[in-house]
């Protein structure tokens, strides 16, 4: 149930910006601090003697109707944020009743590794509750969701609360790292699979970053083999799929240290790969309170409409029901650019998807002149 905005002051734990909710990145102590704040306000309710009763827990509502986009004053970055509006986790509601003791049992969890200086990503936390508490947490996803709960009760980051995401990504190119104390790693040298993006926020953001590249290119599936960067001076970066909020992370890192170098993405021509694309250039609804921590300037260099000429007729495959689905989701966001939605309406009218491996139909070394191609005619949105 929404709550009015004049309501925020009682309903709040933590006061912030009424303009844009967002989360804290909070030290361990200062999380502690917090988890007790709202067992003692829990417990002040429940043995209040006047009217004792259950409390409800107020969270921030991760719902479309509560989204909006924030735009940038000083810059070209737009993302997802969230609004005022609560809705409500209830011991008493049938339907709530479990998720309202997974809350307090994640807190606790956190709480104990908060005091033990740990970090735990999000399986670790998933096995470990299921051990304790079968009942509560039967599979992955009332974790996750959890923790969402969590972040939107505390108004804290999720690295603050002692988890990190399994991060999937990988980087490549015309980059240095340089961690203080440990030995450079010069990713222009590396394998095709690249340098594995750490799931620790806190290791990303120590790392010092050197490049003499010009553009910064987003991958949807894996690394360029051909070696792109010794011929186009960029840095290709990957998460292999959906951006977690590592790889989300050290591309923002990367567009604040080297501002003057775009973004570009490459992704397949379907809904699933636009909905990348807008991951990276606006966050989430569900981690709503952290978008705009990573929010980048992403320019969709391909695949668009106008490179399926280059694909031959049998290589495309029909859209499936879940291409539908995030379709019809994109298509009812507040945030979809026109040219984009434009993109979209035509995958949705035609009933057809296409991969970007299909352009190899031309040979393996083709991939690279079509990018460097595009870039250098700025065929980009």
């Amino acid at each position: 149930m929404a709550q009015a905005e004049a309501d925020v002051p009682a309903t709040s734990l933590f006061g912030a910006d009424r303009r844009l909710c967002s989360a804290d990145v909070l030290s361990p102590l200062e999380v502690r601090a917090r988890i007790e704040v709202a067992v003692l306000n829990f417990l002040a309710t429940l043995s209040s003697p006047s009217s004792p009763a259950i409390p409800v827990l107020p969270l921030i509502s991760r719902k479309s109707t509560n989204c909006s986009l924030r735009s940038g004053l000083l810059s070209d970055v737009s993302s997802v944020y969230l609004s005022y509006a609560f809705c409500k986790r209830s011991l008493m509601r049938e339907n709530d009743a479990k998720a309202f003791v997974r809350v307090w049992k994640v807190m606790e969890m956190c709480y104990k590794i908060l005091g033990e200086g740990k970090l735990v990503t999000q399986r670790e936390l998933f096995y470990k509750l299921l051990s304790d508490s079968p009942k509560y947490f039967s599979c992955q996803r009332h974790v996750n969701q959890t923790i969402q709960d969590v972040v939107s009760l505390l108004r804290c980051t999720r690295q603050s609360l002692g988890i990190m995401a399994s991060s999937r990504g990988a980087l490549i190119g015309r980059l240095v790292l340089h961690e203080p104390e440990e030995e450079h790693i010069d990713c222009s040298i590396l394998g095709p699979s690249g340098h594995a993006i750490t799931g620790d926020l806190n290791q990303l953001s120590r790392l010092n970053l050197s490049s003499d590249a010009r553009y910064l290119i987003l991958v949807e599936k894996r690394l360029a083999e051909d070696r792109l960067y010794n011929q186009l001076p960029c840095i290709l970066i990957t998460a292999k799929g959906y951006p977690d909020i590592a790889t989300r992370f050290i591309l923002h890192r990367l567009s604040q240290t080297f501002p003057n170098m775009p973004i570009f993405a490459l992704v397949d021509w379907n809904p699933a790969g636009l909905s990348i694309l807008c991951t990276y250039k606006y966050g989430s609804i569900s981690m709503g309170l952290e978008s705009y921590r990573y929010a980048c300037n992403v320019k969709w260099l391909g695949l668009r409409g106008d490179d399926l000429q280059l694909i031959p007729q049998s290589a495309f495959q029909e859209l499936k029901p879940r291409d539908l689905q995030i379709a019809k989701s994109l298509l009812s966001s507040k945030f979809l650019q026109d040219t984009h939605r434009a993109e979209l309406t035509r995958m949705v009218e035609t009933g057809t998807r296409a991969e970007i491996e299909a352009l190899y139909c031309h040979g393996f070394d083709f991939l690279g002149k079509f990018i460097a191609r595009k870039i250098v005619q700025g065929d980009y949105i």
